[in-house]
């Protein structure tokens, strides 16, 4: 600390200054002075009067003598129970005491060189009253959740999880500092224990993070976000690339020449560069001025609200610039920020730096190069930071110097930082899930309003929803946007713009039909009305894109297709209306289609003047008329006409053909051969086969359009959500398994137990089941047991005996069989006796060895 300046860069400049004081001390000495005056006159008055008896004398006395105090307000802070903390939370040990020792030391020579500054964070009390160092409070823990290893889940989870509390005073360093594990169980904490969770989840996810102690604005230690707009609001700036302008080569073709006039297109350029430069000005000016009336008051506390933020350097994680974090709010703020007006000191778990920099313009123009002795003064020397470089020239001259000093000086020995005394944070997966407190929160933005809920609390799968405000006092509704998770019918964005009346619902991939945004109007969400359809045409066979349709048009844009047809029109005319009893909207109660018109991408197999382009079916009039692809060296296309015949509707009917009444065509190129009649009629046969399977397909359609909103209808009023397997708390199916399996498995133990025989219960009971055994009794059992084993054995044995015996007999009646039969045997009965001889001998074997093992067992017992 000798090192450093006796100036205070680190004192922010506030409003209030000793101008005030001596104010004060003025009134108060009038104050004093007419006090005076009245007790002199008053005196006066006293003196006319008459002289007070001893007695009133003495109550006077004893009067004066009670003084009277405003009564003081103490703010009750939350008691814990420190029975349920461990050792490390009550007590300290040998080395935490003689870091408490260096930093009080450390405090006394900064207080003594630095008397104007704040006082240092650096030994709060934690929630069992003992005073602990605060880099030792923070404890990076990587919990199981992979939102937690990256800043921004990170920072956005510690937001949401937590309700902000604010210091009382603001310009007071609090004296208590709750660990970590008790802050993600009360889901509450000030801005210190903000900055100390999330700095312990950076630095486990491998960022170079520090908590920060300075000066911020008021709306940043309250949390006032309604002067900021949404960050869902904000649109993500998008890189434009300049378009390269191609390079002439040397044997390229030339461009034309600009016959335009370049003088006037400079005077047309002037105009329109004027004209945009004074609507910028006007929307400058308009932004200015609404700024200057959504200014927030003076505050007289500018500059002296104490807080917390983190401060990430660049290098770890590939950071590539250093930025701030805001620990009430989740977002990042560049270092240079206005909202933060000055930094006294930043720490991690490593060591502690004291800011030695001018903070009279904020933090704009701080270095952040905490190895910079100049700049930070560090509290322990063995810190993993770099000190700043001596240049080369000094150093080699240094060098010379101190080679013989530095080898009779010993090993410095530097005093390092002890273990944190915070137990490794824990969160279950239901907390985790949760997010919020009570699983819901609101912020309020500027003309917007921000609800997030917790995952599976809302039974449509609601997660967050934004309400977008024309006015500032939130009443003109205008937008809502409303995002969802967990629904099994894919749905995860849904708006609302209350202005056009338009709905728009974002659909994930994975549902039927392939739907991937569907757009309609609010007031009529019926088939055959104003709406835009667009899919995954990846996922479709027909290769769709886009359909858009209204009550008498249909439009439908193809992606892929291997007949190379990527657009489709319908035109519809008006129902007729029928009487009677009303028919289904699928039956013959359709709409009357008057045309349908097909494109086609250009098929490079094909020639270009019989490669259809457009198609165009005129159903009304009974035409079909063909457009061709252009040939490169053509500026116009082919055409070709059809009239249908008058009796195309009739089944098996042959078609009366007129050539001339009914084809026209135009050729661009006159040397190409007319087609025979015979083509011409097969290719107006075909043409009538596919305008049947072209206004089958736009009947497909509209019971595709019918099929996806009742489907959606459903979706809605049942909003079911999915579950994943492993998810045993919410799959009811998973939780209705593991308990029928544990039910069998206690049936099954049960059941054991039930199994489970006293062989001594029956002879117990022959003498009357005493809860003593005496000796002879005891005798008298063990011979009991004894005969009954034995005479088990025994009967086993003759059981074994019997089937011995059996299985011989049966053997020889086999055989002998066989010697009277085995001239006339065929063979197959002979093979069956072979097996049978052979199971037999094995049969017999291993009874014979069953009946020397039980005669050696008999022998034992006898």
């Amino acid at each position: 600390m000798e090192s450093a300046s006796e100036e205070s860069p680190g004192l922010v400049p506030t409003d209030l200054d000793t101008t005030e004081g001596a104010d004060v001390t003025n009134d108060s000495s009038e104050l004093t002075a007419d006090i005076g005056e009245d007790q002199e006159g008053s005196s006066e008055n006293v003196e006319g009067e008459e002289e007070l008896s001893p007695d009133a004398e003495a109550l006077k006395e004893e009067l004066a003598k009670i003084v009277v105090h405003s009564p003081a307000i103490e703010k009750i802070e939350e008691k814990f129970d420190p029975a349920e903390f461990p050792d490390s939370y009550k007590n300290n040990l040998p080395k935490e005491l003689l870091i408490l020792q260096y930093s009080d030391n450390f405090r006394r020579q900064y207080v003594h060189l630095y008397r104007d500054r704040k006082p240092l964070f650096l030994n709060p009390v934690n929630e069992c009253g003992v005073e602990k160092f605060v880099c030792t409070t923070i404890n990076p823990t990587q919990l199981p959740y992979k939102e937690l290893y990256d800043w921004d889940t990170a920072a956005e989870f510690v937001a949401d999880y937590l309700d902000f509390e604010t210091l009382d005073p603001p310009y007071e360093l609090p004296t208590r500092l709750l660990s970590p594990t008790t802050v993600l169980k009360r889901q509450k904490g000030n801005c210190f224990e903000y900055s100390t969770l999330l700095c312990s989840f950076l630095l486990s996810a491998g960022y170079d993070a520090y908590v920060v102690n300075g000066y911020a604005t008021k709306e940043t230690c309250l949390a006032d976000e309604t002067r900021e707009i949404c960050p869902l609001l904000t649109k993500k700036e998008q890189k434009v690339e300049e378009a390269k302008k191609k390079e002439l080569k040397k044997y390229t073709v030339k461009p034309p020449r600009d016959l335009q006039s370049k003088f006037e297109m400079k005077m047309e350029q002037r105009k329109i560069a004027a004209k945009e430069a004074e609507e910028a000005k006007r929307r400058q000016e308009e932004i200015e001025r609404q700024l200057e009336l959504e200014k927030p008051p003076p505050d007289p506390l500018y500059g002296l609200r104490i807080h917390t933020w983190i401060l990430v350097l660049s290098g770890k994680r590939e950071v590539a610039e250093s930025f701030f974090i805001e620990p009430f709010t989740g977002l990042p703020y560049p270092v240079d920020s206005t909202n933060y007006l000055g930094i006294e000191s930043v720490w991690n778990n490593t060591n502690y730096w004291v800011n030695m920099q001018d903070c009279s313009n904020g933090v704009q123009g701080l270095s952040y190069d905490l190895g910079d002795c100049t700049r930070w003064e560090y509290m322990f020397p063995g810190l993993d930071k770099p000190l700043l470089q001596i240049p080369e020239a000094e150093e080699d001259l240094m060098a010379g110097l101190d080679e013989e000093e530095d080898e009779d000086k010993e090993i410095e020995k530097h005093l390092d930082m002890p273990p944190t005394w915070v137990e490794p944070l824990k969160l279950s997966l239901k907390d985790f899930q949760m997010r919020c407190p009570l699983g819901k929160k609101s912020k309020l933005y500027k003309r917007a309003k921000l609800e997030k809920f917790a995952h599976y609390l809302m039974p449509d799968g609601l997660i967050s929803r934004l309400s977008v405000y024309d006015d500032r006092e939130l009443t003109d509704l205008m937008l809502i946007k409303e995002y969802y998770a967990h629904r099994q019918d894919k749905l995860h964005t849904k708006i609302h713009n209350h202005r056009t009346g338009w709905i728009s619902e974002h659909f994930y991939p994975g549902r039927h039909r392939c739907l991937k945004e569907h757009q309609y109007k609010a007031s009529a969400p019926a088939p055959e009305n104003e709406r835009t359809m667009i899919f995954y045409n990846e996922a479709r066979v027909d290769g769709l894109k886009k359909r858009i349709e209204t009550p008498l048009e249909m439009t439908e844009h193809f992606v892929n297709r291997d007949d190379f047809m990527f657009y489709k029109h319908v035109d519809f005319g008006k129902r007729q209306k029928k009487f009677g009893p009303q028919e289904g909207s699928g039956s013959g109660n359709t709409r009357p289609i008057n045309k349908m018109i097909q494109k086609f991408h250009r098929n490079k197999s094909k020639q270009a003047n019989e490669d259809i382009a457009e198609l165009i079916f005129l159903i009304s009039e009974d035409k079909i008329q063909i457009s061709y692809h252009t040939e490169d060296a053509r500026i116009v296309s082919s055409t070709r006409e059809y009239i249908k015949p008058s009796n195309w509707e009739e089944k098996g009917a042959t078609l009366k053909w007129e050539s001339d009444q009914l084809h026209q065509t135009f050729q661009v190129d006159a040397d190409i051969k007319s087609k025979k009649q015979v083509d011409i009629y097969q290719m107006m046969l075909h043409l009538l086969k596919c305008e049947d399977v072209c206004r089958e397909r736009v009947r497909e359609s509209e019971d595709e359009v019918r099929e996806i909103l009742n489907g959606r209808s459903k979706e809605d009023t049942e909003s079911e959500l999915e579950i994943g397997v492993y998810d045993t708390e919410r799959n009811e199916k998973a939780k209705t398994h593991r308990k029928e399996l544990e039910r069998l498995q206690l049936e099954e133990k049960m059941r054991k137990q039930e199994m489970e025989i006293d062989y001594l219960a029956p002879f117990l009971a022959q003498i009357g089941d005493p809860e003593k055994v005496l000796r002879n009794q005891a005798f008298k059992l063990k011979e009991d047991c004894l005969n009954d084993l034995k005479q088990r054995l025994i009967d086993k044995a003759n059981l074994i005996q019997a089937r011995f015996e059996k299985e011989t007999q049966e053997l020889q009646k086999k055989q002998a069989w066989y010697q009277q039969n085995q001239v006339n045997m065929p063979k197959e009965n002979e093979e069956d006796y072979l097996n049978y001889c052979s199971d037999a001998m094995f049969r017999i074997h291993i009874l014979e060895v069953r009946l020397n093992r039980w005669v050696k067992v008999e022998n034992l017992y006898y």
